[in-house]
C-alpha cells in the first residue's frame, strides 16, 4: 500500500482520455485512410500529419520517463523548425505502423506518468510543467491533430466537453508564455472565460502583463460563455471566432463586452 501511496495522481478521466484519443486516431488511419491526402489548411499531408503525431507521443513519453532532450527553444519559429527536422529524419508513412505507435508511446506516456514520485517538474518544449501538465499537454497535442486528421478523411473527430475539460491544465500554463506582445500592449483588462457545462478561468491584463488563474476575477470587465469544442478548436487556431458568434456558442456579457472579439488574438496557437 505504501507503494501505491507514492504513486502520482493523475486529474480523473486524463490518463482514460488520453489512450481513447489515441485508439480513436489509429482508428481513423486504420480505416483504409489516404495517407497522401492534404490536411485542410495546413502544409502537411495525413501520412506526415501521423507521423508527427507518433514522434511528438514518443518525445513525451520520453520526457514523462525522465528522459528529455532538446526540441526547439519554446518559440512557434523553432518548434516548427524541430517538427521538420524530425519528420525529415523519419521515413514511415504507413498507416499500420504509425497507427501503433500513436497508441504505444501514449500508453507509455501515461504508464511514466502514473508511476512516477507524486512531486516533481518536468521540462517539455513549452517550458517547465508539472507531470499532470505533461499529460494535459499530450492530450491537447492529439486532440489538435486528430482533430486535422478527421477532417481530412472526413470522419467525425474526437473532441468532446470531457475532454476539452482536461486540456485546461495545460492550456492555463502555457497561455502567458505564447501571449502576443503585439496585441496585448497597452492592454489593461479582466477576462472571465466561462466553458458551457463546466469549467472557467481568468486572464487579467495589467500594463500588458499577462496572469492566467484558474478562478475568474471578481467584477471581470468581460465575461465570455463558450462552448468547450468550439473553445478548443479556437484555442488551436483550428476555427475563427464569426461563425462560432453566428451560431450563438459564444456569449459575452460585462461592462465592456467588446473586449471580447480581441481575446483570440491576444495569443498565438501553442
Amino acid at each position: 500500500m505504501a507503494g501505491q501511496d507514492a504513486r502520482r495522481a493523475l486529474p480523473d478521466g486524463l490518463g482514460a482520455a488520453i489512450h481513447g484519443t489515441a485508439e480513436e486516431i489509429a482508428a481513423l488511419l486504420r480505416a483504409d485512410a489516404d495517407m497522401e491526402r492534404r490536411i485542410p489548411g495546413a502544409e502537411w499531408n495525413v501520412g506526415e500529419a501521423a507521423a508527427h503525431l507518433g514522434l511528438a507521443n514518443e518525445l513525451m513519453a520520453q520526457i514523462a520517463a525522465g528522459r528529455p532532450r532538446p526540441y526547439g527553444d519554446g518559440t512557434p519559429q523553432s518548434l516548427a523548425g524541430a517538427n521538420e527536422r524530425s519528420l525529415a529524419e523519419f521515413g514511415e508513412r504507413r498507416a499500420e505502423p504509425l497507427a501503433a505507435m500513436i497508441v504505444e508511446h501514449a500508453d507509455a506516456c501515461v504508464r511514466a506518468l502514473e508511476e512516477g514520485p507524486p512531486e516533481g517538474s518536468v521540462d517539455t518544449p513549452l517550458g517547465t510543467m508539472s507531470p499532470q501538465e505533461l499529460g494535459s499537454y499530450l492530450l491537447t497535442h492529439m486532440l489538435g491533430h486528430g482533430y486535422d486528421l478527421a477532417r481530412a478523411l472526413g470522419r467525425p473527430h474526437m473532441l468532446d466537453r470531457a475532454r476539452v475539460g482536461l486540456t485546461l491544465p495545460f492550456l492555463l500554463r502555457v497561455m502567458p508564455r505564447v501571449a502576443e506582445p503585439r496585441n496585448t500592449a497597452g492592454m489593461n483588462a479582466r477576462y472571465a472565460v466561462r466553458l458551457w457545462g463546466g469549467g472557467a478561468f481568468g486572464v487579467t491584463l495589467a500594463d500588458s502583463a499577462v496572469t492566467v488563474d484558474e478562478r475568474p476575477p471578481a467584477g471581470a470587465d468581460c465575461t465570455i460563455s463558450i462552448e468547450p469544442v468550439t473553445f478548443l478548436l479556437m484555442a488551436l487556431g483550428r476555427q475563427g471566432q464569426v461563425g462560432p458568434i453566428l451560431r450563438g456558442r459564444i456569449l459575452v456579457r460585462g461592462r465592456r463586452p467588446w473586449l471580447a472579439p480581441r481575446f483570440p488574438g491576444l495569443f498565438t496557437a501553442p
